[in-house]
């Protein structure tokens, strides 16, 4: 038997003395906060502050203009994904240019 293959034999060996309570392994617990929702004129009003266009705040965030103007007038809402770039934009607006995502 390979090393990786007997690695993989006694962690499997120790999992299932755990799960008999033969064997305490040290564990813990994580979790993450749901992405927040935001309404139109909370984004509108991020990009108002970073002092954007639709289009480049867009282009900043990797999303299509439309897209903005539509969670702007209301017709769509933010992905996960999307939601999590504008609470960054929204609490740390120098986030873009710090990481070079955009110049202005």
């Amino acid at each position: 038997m390979s090393k990786v293959s007997e690695s993989i034999a006694r962690g499997l060996q120790e999992v299932l003395d755990h799960a008999k309570g033969k064997v305490e392994l040290r564990s813990r617990f994580v979790s993450a906060n749901p992405p927040r929702i935001y309404t139109a004129s909370q984004v509108r009003k991020i990009r108002d502050n970073l002092n954007m266009s639709q289009g480049f705040f867009a282009e900043v965030i990797g999303v299509s203009k439309k897209t903005v103007e539509a969670w702007e007038y209301g017709h769509g809402k933010p992905s996960g994904a999307a939601s999590r770039v504008l609470a960054i934009a929204e609490t740390d607006p120098d986030a873009f240019k710090r990481y070079g995502f955009a110049q202005w």
